[in-house]
């Protein structure tokens, strides 16, 4: 039986949109709640050490079944702004996607990797997102990290940001 706002009975990831600059503060207030909950962080590389920050600013990740958990106290939980959707459907995320980002933190939960093997133009492929299985070209390293892509859509060439790691050689 299929739910008709989430699409799924099975527990799955969500994707929670936080507040400006309040990834953090969303991500222990619902830990506290109950709910699981993962916020990957990037360490940043340079000169000046620098806490860890969002892999994906105001993104973080909630696991909920939707038979079971109530998904009304996520929207009022401070740092939350809300829940992404699709139409009526919640945004869902495969297993593996969290489970690839978890594997490669350390034991605090930081990921430290950037992609510095690419060139502009390049090809590459799109591994997450609304974007995912996308072939796009490498334009240029946007920050520590997030990269550049030009995409190709509807005949139409679009250049879009995403994080390092969302990226793989095509």
């Amino acid at each position: 039986m299929d739910d008709s706002k989430t699409g799924t009975l099975n527990p799955a990831w969500y994707l929670v949109y936080a507040k400006p600059r309040q990834e953090q503060l969303a991500f222990q207030n619902l830990l506290h709640q109950g709910y699981e909950a993962y916020l990957p962080l990037l360490r940043s590389r340079g000169r000046l050490a620098r806490p860890p920050a969002p892999m994906f600013p105001r993104y973080l990740f909630i696991r909920l079944t939707p038979t079971r958990d109530n998904f009304a106290p996520i929207r009022s939980t401070y740092g939350v702004s809300r829940l992404i959707r699709f139409g009526n459907h919640y945004a869902t995320l495969p297993d593996d996607l969290i489970a690839s980002l978890r594997a490669q933190a350390d034991e605090f939960g930081v990921i430290e990797h950037l992609k510095d093997d690419l060139v502009e133009g390049s090809s590459v492929r799109i591994l997450e997102g609304a974007m995912a299985g996308y072939e796009a070209l490498f334009c240029k390293k946007v920050g520590k990290e997030r990269v550049s892509l030009l995409l190709n859509i509807a005949e139409r060439h679009i250049r879009v940001e995403v994080s390092s790691l969302a990226i793989e050689r095509d």
